[in-house]
């Protein structure tokens, strides 16, 4: 079962943090891909730039709108994800545990199961 392991950023949590914390997240990140790749479970992942960002295309029952964006009032949004493909839902819980971002107060994971799957190489 393929699973997205979801980061779910805050911007000012990471702004808050030491130099040596977000290093260590960094490097963190390095080793969770490395121990995921070793165990054959890991597919692919992105990093994502801020929502600022953004461009928002918009349907409206007509001709989409286009705007810049999202302005959202939530202060999370993601920031990446992993593409997993793991055995259970258990198992993506415990390889979700291994993203360093569990150990901040106020960052999270989110695991969706992959309804469908395409790609050039999946």
């Amino acid at each position: 079962m393929k699973y997205l392991l979801i980061m779910q950023v805050n911007q000012e949590i990471l702004d808050a943090l030491p130099e040596d914390e977000r290093k260590l997240i960094m490097d963190g990140h390095g080793e969770f891909m490395k121990t995921v790749q070793d165990s054959g479970e890991f597919i692919l992942t992105q990093a994502l730039a801020a929502p600022a960002n953004s461009t928002v295309v918009t349907g409206t029952g007509g001709t989409p709108t286009v705007t810049d964006g999202p302005f959202m009032e939530a202060k999370e949004f993601m920031g990446g994800f992993y593409l997993i493909d793991c055995e259970s839902k258990e198992r993506a819980i415990e390889i979700a545990k291994l993203i360093p971002d569990t150990r901040i107060k106020g960052l999270s994971i989110e695991i969706r199961p992959a309804m469908f799957t395409c790609g050039a190489d999946l």
